[in-house]
């Protein structure tokens, strides 16, 4: 009655090179699956990378070119440019105080 675990990834390319990534984490019984639980995340052209699996460390590389970036960037509008500033200047700036 061995308990083990392992975790499997979905990658999926969208249209304007977003990165759709699903992970499987399960829960196996003497090899046999016994459950199976399942989260799901995006990353668009130009989001880091370190702490992703190894296959979004190879794809992404190769799809997020400079213009492909670029093009990600241009696509957005206006306004959500600037709440993702926002969003990313008050994480920084709440990291400060706590240190």
């Amino acid at each position: 009655m061995a308990f083990s675990e392992r975790c499997e990834y979905k990658v999926e390319i969208l249209p304007n090179k977003t990165l759709q990534v699903r992970r499987a984490d399960i829960i196996l019984k003497d090899d046999v699956e016994v459950a199976c639980s399942y989260h799901r995340h995006v990353l668009t052209p130009g989001s880091a990378i370190t702490n992703e699996c190894d296959c979004v460390k190879a794809i992404a590389p190769i799809l997020w070119t400079d213009e492909t970036i670029a093009a990600y960037e241009a696509s957005l509008k206006p306004e959500q440019v600037e709440v993702e500033t926002e969003e990313a200047i008050e994480t920084i700036s709440t990291a400060d105080i706590q240190e």
